[in-house]
């Protein structure tokens, strides 16, 4: 015989930081965004951590950091910096923000 439970669910919002209540929600996701870009550019060249620290100017194991979305010492404009330095060009678009958003947002589109 199963037993109730009678702990409610709360339906996320889709920002796992801006739900865990993160005053800095927008800007940690925007970071783990380009995180995600960066790790993916670095495995399509087949980079080592290694390489990739040459190419950044930075540690080993601060790529190591990076891959593991440890990203305490990297802002954003410092991971952008590093896409353009894999010979991607990144495009910043200001637009009015969008009737269904109570703020304004910050998304990334990626052209392949």
């Amino acid at each position: 015989m199963a037993m109730m439970n009678d702990e409610a669910i709360d339906v996320g919002t889709g920002d796992v930081f801006k739900d865990l209540g993160f005053a800095d929600a927008q800007e940690r996701r925007l970071r783990t965004e380009l995180a995600m870009r960066l790790n993916d550019l670095i495995k399509e060249r087949k980079l080592t951590q290694t390489a990739a620290a040459e190419i950044f100017g930075i540690a080993q194991s601060h790529v190591s950091e990076l891959r593991n979305f440890k990203l305490r010492r990297f802002s954003s404009e410092r991971l952008l910096h590093f896409i353009t330095l894999l010979d991607k060009d990144v495009e910043i678009i200001i637009r009015p923000k969008a009737r269904d958003h109570a703020a304004g947002s910050v998304s990334i589109l990626v052209a392949t």
